[in-house]
């Protein structure tokens, strides 16, 4: 939908639009356990679609092509996870115990760090700030490194869910246009045109906000792993990773992401706390790139919105549902608009209601015809 016939969207449309995007994420935060294996086969549906398309081109037919791709899916996935467990496994223990230093070093640099503002600042100095915090955040550094295993344990009793994504995922790519002609078969003839453009900008809208949000990871991935790699960072490629795909939730993605960094640097690079400033400063400089380069190229590009608007109710997505409500909204927002604005634009189009009637008017004639006299 181009920005011209966006802007004929009145306010009574737009507060529709935010009501029912605030109702959408409080029923998905109830529901996640399916909405999360739906936004995966979603996004497998657009990774694996040029496959299962080439196949179609191929001669075969559209389920056994939709088939065919999930079966090369699924050999790949069992492969790479064939080859990780072992490494996992044998690791597991190491990287938990590697937890504990890597907050010993983050606990270092911030006793250093209100210790050098004690000096500067009388105040702070007369308040113990630097005892004051340490003691507090020890604390909490003790009960995070205990709470450790409960959180991998809720991630393993994640897993049977999520293999729902590859069954639901075949089943778009090999009953997409069914579902489509079933919903446009339930809309009356005056509205068939606006239908299938409504479907055909819903699917666009999802298309390029996930294939957007890939090309962002990927950005986000290898700008960071190139500037810690020229810092010195060792791991740069995972920890860039790692950080880019935390920063799928907004601004809370951003700061754990530049928070792991910071501990990294804290630790590995106990005599030189400047590493942890130009860590700071590389995710600044990063987090501008996504705000103005990277973010309009690819994912605002593909919602069209305002950038008040995606603030905006992105601070509401994190009110009403929490982190879940942060990773939803502009997805849930973008088809929500589409549907919304187009409902409005039917609704307010004096012609195509005109159309309605009047086609109603001709089969009620049509259906009593046999019975005038």
């Amino acid at each position: 939908m181009t920005s011209s016939s966006r802007n004929g969207s009145g306010p009574i449309v737009w507060a529709a639009i935010i009501a029912v995007t605030c109702l959408l994420l409080q029923v998905f935060q109830k529901m996640l356990w399916l909405v999360v294996p739906f936004l995966l086969a979603l996004i497998l549906y657009y990774i694996l679609y040029p496959t299962m398309q080439y196949l179609v081109y191929r001669g075969l037919s559209r389920a056994a092509a939709a088939g065919g791709t999930i079966v090369l899916f699924l050999a790949a996935f069992i492969v790479g996870a064939a080859l990780m467990v072992p490494w996992l496994a044998t690791h597991m223990v190491d990287i938990q115990a590697s937890v504990e230093p890597y907050l010993a070093g983050g606990l270092r640099l911030l006793e250093r760090s209100l210790q050098a503002l004690e000096q500067s600042w009388s105040m702070l100095a007369d308040a113990h700030l630097a005892a004051t915090a340490m003691e507090k955040f020890q604390h909490s550094a003790g009960s995070a490194a205990e709470h450790i295993e409960p959180v991998a344990m809720g991630v393993a009793a994640w897993m049977p869910s999520l293999l729902l994504a590859p069954f639901l995922a075949f089943f778009f790519l090999k009953d997409g246009l069914r579902f489509k002609r079933f919903l446009a078969r339930a809309v009356p003839n005056a509205f068939f045109e606006r239908t299938l453009y409504l479907l055909h900008e819903v699917d666009q809208t999802l298309r390029a906000y996930f294939t957007g949000l890939m090309k962002l990871t990927v950005l986000d991935t290898f700008t960071l792993a190139a500037g810690l790699w020229l810092l010195g960072f060792p791991g740069a490629l995972a920890l860039g990773l790692i950080c880019a795909v935390l920063a799928w939730i907004p601004y809370v993605g951003s700061v754990l992401g530049g928070l792991v960094v910071v501990l990294v640097a804290a630790t590995d690079f106990p005599a030189q706390p400047s590493m942890a400033y130009w860590a700071i400063a590389l995710f600044i400089v990063v987090r501008l790139l996504d705000d103005f380069v990277y973010m309009p190229l690819t994912v605002g590009k593909s919602l069209h919105m305002h950038p008040l608007v995606t603030v905006l109710m992105i601070f509401a997505g994190g009110a009403v549902a929490g982190i879940s409500g942060l990773m939803l909204v502009l997805p849930v927002l973008g088809v929500v608009m589409v549907c919304g604005e187009t409902i409005g634009k039917v609704v307010t189009d004096a012609r195509l209601m005109a159309r309605h009637r009047h086609a109603k008017l001709l089969r009620r004639k049509q259906a009593s015809i046999d019975l005038q006299v």
